[in-house]
């Protein structure tokens, strides 16, 4: 079982930036592929980027150039840098690690979420 804590999510103006961080339990979170989501008001959760156990990276295209995942393997924590924030990005953010076991089992956990509000 993996515990997975955001924190960073407040209130901001229109361009302005945050940084979520996602506090994830175990001593497995080196071998987690991470990914960060958002669900706004009546709408579905969106993929907002991703980053493998290796680094690799990936953006929803209306992120790219603005938002930044990163990890701390030391840390065991995963970070977005939002920047330019725009009132669209309104939303609850989650944390998702997912992965397989080393019995080779798929697992999948989410973190309760963080509210980003953007003021226009």
């Amino acid at each position: 079982q993996v515990q997975l804590v955001e924190s960073g999510g407040g209130l901001v103006q229109a361009g302005g930036s945050l940084r979520l961080s996602c506090a994830a339990s175990g001593s497995s979170f080196p071998r987690h592929d991470m990914g960060w989501y958002r669900q706004a008001p009546g709408k579905q959760r969106e993929l907002v980027a991703t980053i493998t156990s290796g680094g690799d990276t990936n953006y929803a295209d209306s992120m790219k150039g603005r938002f930044t995942i990163s990890r701390d393997n030391a840390k065991n924590t995963l970070y977005l840098q939002m920047n330019s924030l725009k009132p669209e990005d309104t939303a609850v953010y989650y944390c998702n690690a997912h992965g397989y076991s080393v019995y080779g089992r798929p697992y999948d956990y989410w973190g309760q979420g963080a509210q980003v509000t953007v003021s226009s």
